[in-house]
């Protein structure tokens, strides 16, 4: 769900890890995505992950983060992001490796928020949401107004929601240093359906799809899964196909960072009161550590190459 804060705040996929046993991959007859209409899409540096922190936690967890990436916040708002009653302590964080909402709810989360990974601007929300149904994903949240804009939550086949939205004044981001991926783990049973979807919607491509990658960067080594990467205008999407047997914290990580020097950036995130889960681990020229940031929010960190 995009949260939307006032006026000057904006609220703000892995494909498929297929371990080993967990299936035969799609033909690569459904992993051809259809013919793109032009995206809606403006920017990756106006997708911003959503983040629920612990009730409480919204400053030490904004803390945490610009003390490992940099970047500014904006003032802390109260306002309803949902289109039934709800009050949410909401603000944006700008980081140079991706930008976060970040919500505080004082009253329980209304169904289905806090199930979307991420908020999309669009240049159209009408057109966008008409562009989500025709490549196979659904609405799950029919397109409700908020206090600077426009909102609704879309699936795509696989479970993997994503909130668009729009702002009556367009908003003005500075690109990022680094685009992150959204993170997505999917089954071999679904991959194949959420590609043409996903891939349509977003006028994306695949960039790499390794059948047999080191599973160890997702908590399994000496083991192997399907890893497939893609990019869009919508920014980077990692796909994980696996059969669920997933260690903590994998699975529950939504987004991965890129960074230039991981040591460093661990050093940083643990000074600064995040704790280090898994890794670093280091495979085929790439090292990933995944990281609970003060709040609760796990993600995947690794490095530029």
């Amino acid at each position: 769900m995009k949260r939307k804060a006032m006026a000057w705040v904006l609220p703000a996929l892995l494909v498929a890890l297929s371990v080993v046993g967990s299936g035969a991959p799609s033909s690569a007859q459904n992993e051809r995505a259809p013919a793109a209409a032009p995206t809606t899409a403006v920017g990756p540096q106006y997708d911003t992950t959503h983040v629920y922190v612990t009730p409480g936690d919204v400053d030490t967890f904004v803390a945490s983060w610009e003390a490992t990436f940099g970047g500014t916040h904006t003032a802390k708002a109260v306002t309803t992001v949902t289109p039934t009653p709800s009050s949410t302590e909401s603000e944006l964080v700008l980081s140079p490796v991706g930008t976060l909402s970040v919500f505080d709810f004082r009253t329980p989360v209304p169904y289905p928020f806090g199930t979307e990974r991420t908020g999309w601007l669009v240049s159209d929300l009408d057109r966008g949401v008409r562009q989500a149904r025709t490549s196979g994903a659904h609405v799950v949240v029919a397109p409700f107004d908020d206090p600077i804009g426009r909102d609704a939550i879309v699936q795509f086949p696989g479970g993997v929601n994503a909130q668009l939205y729009w702002h009556t004044k367009a908003p003005s981001y500075a690109p990022l240093e680094t685009v992150p991926d959204n993170r997505v783990y999917l089954t071999p049973d679904s991959v194949g359906e959420f590609l043409g979807s996903y891939l349509r919607f977003t006028g994306g491509r695949i960039a790499s799809d390794q059948r047999a990658a080191d599973a160890g960067d997702i908590g399994l080594p000496g083991r192997t899964y399907r890893r497939i990467a893609l990019r869009s205008p919508f920014g980077n999407t990692v796909v994980s196909v696996t059969d669920g047997h997933l260690p903590y914290p994998f699975g529950r990580e939504t987004t991965g960072y890129a960074v230039h020097d991981l040591p460093a950036t661990l050093h940083k995130a643990e000074a600064a009161g995040a704790k280090v889960l898994w890794g670093p681990y280091t495979a085929e020229g790439r090292s990933t550590a995944t990281v609970r940031f003060p709040g609760g929010y796990v993600a995947e960190l690794h490095t530029t190459r």
